[in-house]
């Protein structure tokens, strides 16, 4: 009889020693997609000034990503989470930009009404600036709660619906509307890092998804944390062969070319431009001075420098160009010009040197009359009827040179040189709709003179302080429905814009032909030129005559010196006009530039209405916000660099090494700077705590309660851990009891409460089912078992030595297969636990 063979006991295969995180509820999801939304916001430097909008958006970032990751931890509905910080959002807002918020940050109706006023006040100033535009509140408010949204929307599909890539066509339209607003191309650096940002978070999120595929390591993946996945190299490669074939080739995307590499692409510094328009009311935005032009052979003349003229007016808005410029026509300005009105070729011409240092725009301005203008190319045109030179498309200009006339005429010249109606362009005649009570003043104000200039000069006169006007960067509450009627009647305080554009009016409602000039006023000597900047920008009127053509009249009661005024209106050639010399008690302590884009009223004003407080608000906060930051990332950076460089030493550690040599890297693990990364996390808190406190304080409070809420639990459970652990490693006489505490303590968090009253061996059973230890965790846990039973119930010593590595060997394997969820992170159930 033929024995049978015994049945091979079957052996279960252990399981895979490392399985990674689940992304939801990994940290790793929403700090990839809060990167993802920072590192692509960065394209607004092409159409902002400054880097202040980006302390906000940091701040509202992480707001958003920190209140979805709590409430996923507690298992909120996706749709709670996504009106949570939404609500987050609007608090911000409320806090930073308005006045009238329930105990600062909480939306009322006044809150609100105050952020429609804000909002309106961002839309104006975009309607009229040239980009960069300057970073006033309105529009940091405006960026703040675009990007908060995009914030909110790729949160919620990177993490909530766990679809990363769905995310690319979100933050691609956050670089099309800079990339469509910009002048220039947006710069090369603002591409890679939001490339590189969008790939990180797709890899984080392969990183689990492909790391397994059914229970085994898929192709191409290796079992090190370290190891970088296919697809992600992949990425890489293709970001870096785009950046370099696309700037090489055509220098799309970015401003020229990759730094160090030859092109003739134009710099990304951005320049300045005036607008072709009036406002017959608003705010004047003075932003940040910068020069404009070098102007080398005016010596020490003072004359206006005319950048373009505006011939049609509008009711209750201001002057502009006829069908906004497109039916502008004009002959090549670098090549001999025509002969027009004011210059008969007779008198001396004037060499002009005009060099533009950050000027970017379609006019180029001119002094007087020009003959001739060398140093342009081909696209560059003259307009002899609007006197300006001009092109189709902004564009930095080169240095150029006019030959100019730029003779004054006398009084006694332009009081016989009345314009014949029939002579003038009817666009300088025209006038609708202008209101009453404006057309009765200028006929009182002219009825008494005889000819074109003696009227002008009557309504140029009357703009004056003794007639109660005052220069003001902001005109006066509307008290009329006419605006130009109320500047004239009632309010009587503006800028240079009001001013010339109500004199023009009243010019063309008694007949006189008269046109809106903008340009420059005549700028500041510096050794042996003119230093012409955004602050000389100015408006006044141009009256045409028979035989000299346009004349000016600025009817602008500056007194800061810049006021130009031509001897034709001065009453003793040796001493200067009221208009030029008279105090205004009421003018604004600090002078204003001569002109400037209008904007709404509020585009310059922080929440309380006060143009000036971003300069009186504190700065301390936000330097020791950036101070904090600064530390929390070298901290971060130490911890996380000491922990690859721990991980790879683990791995390289053979499973022969005896056990002195694995208790002396336990012990190593749990020395002073194991407390680093908590650390880090303090200080991460304090410095978004210090920026916030720049916003708003109360801000500030909500979120240190809010962190403080969230943290303090977690950083209580990982303080009592750590001292359990340094315990372990120092073989103290209670390492045996830290051990055990330490590990009731994990599977409690872990949802296993162990009772003090099971045994040591019953408690392991339970342990080892729940959570299904591996072969490396059992082996761990019997070992910690033998030394706690040793330390409790016997008088011999127990091995101190294996204790620490056969410790970390269950908590690895703890992690391993038995995950600690955010909300066992953030609220552990330990804590309710009382050790005895």
């Amino acid at each position: 009889m033929t024995a049978t063979a015994p049945p091979r006991p079957h052996t279960p295969r252990p399981r895979p020693a490392a399985q990674p995180p689940a992304w939801t509820s990994s940290v790793l999801a929403p700090v990839a997609a809060g990167l993802a939304t920072l590192f692509a916001s960065t394209s607004l430097t092409g159409v902002v000034s400054g880097w202040a909008w980006f302390g906000y958006l940091l701040v509202a970032v992480v707001l958003i990503a920190s209140t979805g990751l709590a409430l996923r931890s507690l298992r909120a509905p996706t749709i709670v989470v996504g009106l949570a910080q939404l609500l987050v959002l609007l608090f911000l807002i409320t806090g930073a930009f308005t006045t009238s918020g329930i105990l600062k940050i909480i939306p009322g109706p006044d809150a609100l009404e105050e952020l429609r006023g804000v909002l309106a006040a961002a839309a104006e100033q975009i309607r009229v600036g040239l980009p960069p535009v300057e970073g006033t509140p309105p529009i940091l408010c405006l960026i703040t709660i675009a990007i908060g949204l995009v914030a909110v929307l790729v949160d919620t599909l990177a993490v909530a619906a766990a679809a990363p890539a769905a995310t690319g066509l979100v933050l691609l339209c956050v670089y099309a509307v800079p990339a469509a607003l910009a002048e220039d191309m947006l710069p090369w650096w603002t591409f890679l890092l939001g490339a590189a940002a969008f790939a990180g978070l797709l890899a984080v999120d392969g990183n689990h998804r492909h790391r397994r595929w059914r229970n085994r390591d898929a192709p191409g993946l290796g079992n090190s944390a370290s190891t970088l996945s296919a697809p992600v190299g992949v990425v890489a490669a293709a970001i870096a062969m785009g950046l370099v074939i696309g700037t090489a080739v055509t220098g799309v995307g970015t401003v020229g070319r990759l730094p160090g590499a030859d092109g003739s692409g134009r710099g990304g510094a951005g320049g300045f431009g005036v607008e072709p328009f009036t406002q017959l009311r608003g705010l004047l935005d003075q932003g940040e001075n910068v020069e404009l032009f070098k102007v080398y052979g005016m010596g020490a003349d003072k004359k206006l420098l005319r950048a373009f003229t505006l011939d049609t007016y509008t009711p209750n808005k201001g002057w502009g160009l006829a069908q906004n410029g497109r039916a502008q026509q004009g002959v090549q300005a670098n090549l001999p010009l025509p002969q027009v009105k004011g210059d008969d070729g007779a008198g001396p011409g004037r060499e002009i040197r005009i060099e533009p240092t950050n000027w970017v725009d379609n006019w180029l301005p001119i002094y007087g009359v020009p003959r001739t203008i060398a140093g342009l190319a081909d696209n560059w045109l003259y307009d002899p009827v609007g006197g300006a030179v001009f092109t189709t498309t902004k564009q930095s200009a080169p240095a150029y040179t006019e030959t100019a006339a730029i003779k004054e005429p006398s009084k006694d010249e332009l009081r016989g040189d009345d314009a014949s109606p029939a002579e003038v362009p009817q666009q300088f005649l025209q006038i609708d709709r202008v209101d009453p009570r404006v057309a009765a003043k200028a006929k009182q104000l002219t009825e008494n003179e005889s000819n074109n200039f003696d009227k002008a000069q009557a309504l140029w006169s009357f703009f004056t302080a003794q007639n109660g006007f005052v220069y003001d960067t902001k005109t006066a509450e509307a008290t009329d429905s006419d605006a130009l009627a109320d500047f004239v009647l009632n309010g009587k305080r503006g800028f240079c814009e009001q001013f010339a554009s109500a004199m023009a009016v009243m010019l063309r409602s008694v007949g006189i032909p008269a046109r809106v000039a903008i340009g420059f006023t005549s700028g500041t000597p510096k050794g042996d030129h003119l230093s012409i900047s955004s602050e000389d920008a100015h408006a006044w009127v141009e009256v045409y005559f028979q035989t000299k053509g346009w004349v000016s009249f600025d009817p602008t009661p500056l007194v800061d010196g810049r006021a130009v005024v031509p001897p034709y209106l001065q009453t003793d050639p040796s001493s200067t006009s009221a208009n030029d010399t008279q105090e205004v008690p009421s003018a604004p302590k600090s002078s204003a530039p001569a002109t400037g884009t209008p904007r709404d009223p509020g585009a310059d004003l922080g929440a309380d209405g006060n143009g000036d407080q971003q300069d009186d608000e504190p700065l301390w906060p936000a330097i020791l916000a950036g101070i904090l930051g600064g530390l929390a990332a070298a901290v971060t950076v130490i911890a996380v660099v000491r922990s690859r460089l721990r991980y790879r030493a683990l791995m390289r550690s053979t499973p022969s090494s005896d056990s002195s040599d694995q208790d002396h890297g336990f012990l190593d693990n749990q020395n002073v700077t194991n407390w680093l990364p908590l650390i880090a996390i303090g200080l991460w808190v304090a410095a978004f705590a210090f920026l916030a406190a720049w916003v708003s304080w109360w801000f500030a409070l909500a979120l240190v309660l809010v962190l403080g809420g969230l943290g303090t639990p977690t950083a209580i459970r990982e303080i009592k851990r750590r001292l359990r652990l340094q315990k372990i490693a120092s073989h103290s006489p209670a390492a045996a009891d830290a051990a055990w505490r330490e590990l009731m303590d994990e599977c409690a968090d872990r949802g296993l409460p162990l009772s003090d009253g099971d045994t040591v061996r019953a408690a392991g059973r339970k342990v080892v089912e729940k959570h299904r230890l591996d072969e490396e965790g059992r082996s761990g846990l019997r070992t910690v078992i033998g030394v706690v039973e040793t330390s409790w119930y016997s008088d011999k010593p127990g091995d101190d030595q294996a204790l620490g590595p056969a410790f970390d060997e269950v908590r690895k394997s703890l992690k391993r297969n038995a995950p600690l969820s955010w909300k066992g992170r953030l609220f552990p159930r330990s804590l309710r636990r009382r050790d005895k």
